[in-house]
């Protein structure tokens, strides 16, 4: 399978007045085209900041640190002028945020929002007849039914299913070849989510992209993921396949994200939740940043950073418990 992206040593911070805070510390991976590849973690862990990275999206206080690289295609995107980084933006990447609410436009027509993408990356001349039945088109894919009159709707008179739709729509347009989503069904009840989801994979089949799936819910992981970067306080502490990753743990913190889930074999047993809080970032541990929260941690875990160790295949892991 073709690598579609390669992330090599990125790390971003944001230079505030309490100090500088490490929001991703030399992280690496590749999306292959057609794959979809998921980010793992707790709320502050770094995944939505790789995203803004991957889409040029980071600004002050934030700044790329020197060294970082970003190959799309086997360019790095990260020297891109602006121009370059508008044509990237929705043509070749798109992403599908967080809350369809907060993102759309309120003042504007869903089908004004939809064309808009299309119209800046119009590179076939379309006129803005054949723009119109593109965005309707599209509408239909995701399945948003009577299309034609939702074109003309705004997006308060849209339930939360529909308007996620419509984000994917948007995304979807210019037929991209990498989509990021970040947590694309977060606030939607589980029916619609399931929708949500079948209506990516057809997507991806269909079309051929990539995805980056950025969850914490190991449970949509689970369901259209192919591989798996588990994040914590910046760093990828472990990845690899999703039969790797899930049926053959090695991290004590993704073990502990997976004895946070219910046990539906024994309704009545209790969570296990992960003790404490994430570390600050402007102020991390000298050694493992999990340490103080790990069950296994040694004097050494508080001393020294561990550094991904390969256990055959795709599967790495970050933890001094394996390191020689």
């Amino acid at each position: 399978m073709k690598t579609l992206v390669n992330v090599k040593d990125l790390s971003v911070s944001y230079f505030t007045y309490a100090g500088e805070v490490q929001s991703v510390r030399g992280v690496s991976f590749d999306i292959e085209s057609g794959k979809t590849t998921a980010l793992v973690g707790e709320s502050g862990c770094g995944k939505s900041v790789t995203s803004k990275a991957l889409m040029g999206l980071i600004e002050r206080p934030g700044v790329v640190k020197e060294g970082s690289q970003i190959f799309y295609e086997g360019k790095n995107i990260l020297d891109f002028k602006e121009k370059e980084w508008l044509d990237f933006r929705g043509k070749e990447c798109s992403m599908i945020f967080q809350d369809a609410l907060v993102s759309l436009n309120p003042t504007m027509m869903i089908g004004k929002q939809i064309m808009e993408n299309l119209e800046n990356h119009n590179h076939e001349k379309l006129s803005k007849t054949e723009i119109r039945k593109r965005a309707q088109q599209m509408l239909e894919l995701v399945g948003i039914p009577d299309a034609p009159a939702c074109l003309d709707k705004y997006p308060h008179e849209l339930s939360g299913g529909m308007r996620q739709r419509v984000m994917i729509a948007t995304a979807l347009i210019t037929n991209p070849k990498l989509l990021i989503a970040d947590e694309p069904t977060t606030a939607l009840d589980v029916t619609i989510q399931a929708q949500i989801l079948e209506l990516m994979k057809q997507l991806q089949k269909k079309l051929g992209m990539a995805i980056i799936m950025i969850t914490h819910d190991l449970g949509i992981v689970a369901e259209t993921c192919d591989r798996v970067a588990v994040m914590y306080a910046g760093k990828i502490i472990e990845e690899g396949n999703l039969e790797e990753v899930f049926n053959h743990t090695l991290h004590p913190y993704t073990e502990g994200l997976f004895n946070s889930l219910p046990n539906i074999k024994n309704r009545r047993s209790k969570l296990e939740p992960i003790r404490g809080l994430m570390p600050d970032p402007t102020n991390l541990p000298r050694g493992c940043a999990f340490a103080p929260r790990c069950n296994y941690a040694t004097d050494a875990c508080r001393e020294r950073r561990p550094e991904l160790v390969s256990f055959g295949g795709t599967h790495k892991a970050a933890c001094l418990a394996y390191e020689n």
